[in-house]
């Protein structure tokens, strides 16, 4: 199992419903539930700078230094999503 998300990179123990959903209903191991329900992408048109600008937006809300939400975002274009 991967330990983040494979789509937005949020570590998946953080992840408050425990994973995205599968079509079977089935909990997926690579996505969060933010990003992946019911085996489909909650926002299938969106890119990966997209992608980090979102995610980048959420730390600042809980209050993460910007610096440190652009290193956590800088290798997101390497996940499985996105490669």
């Amino acid at each position: 199992m991967n330990s983040s998300c494979q789509s937005c990179g949020m570590p998946l123990k953080k992840d408050p419903l425990g994973g995205g959903t599968n079509g079977d209903g089935t909990t997926s191991e690579k996505f969060c539930s933010h990003c992946y329900r019911e085996g489909n992408f909650v926002h299938p048109e969106i890119s990966v700078n997209e992608m980090k600008d979102r995610v980048k937006g959420k730390m600042t809300e809980m209050g993460i230094p910007k610096f440190l939400t652009g290193m956590f975002t800088l290798n997101m274009h390497k996940l499985d999503r996105w490669k």
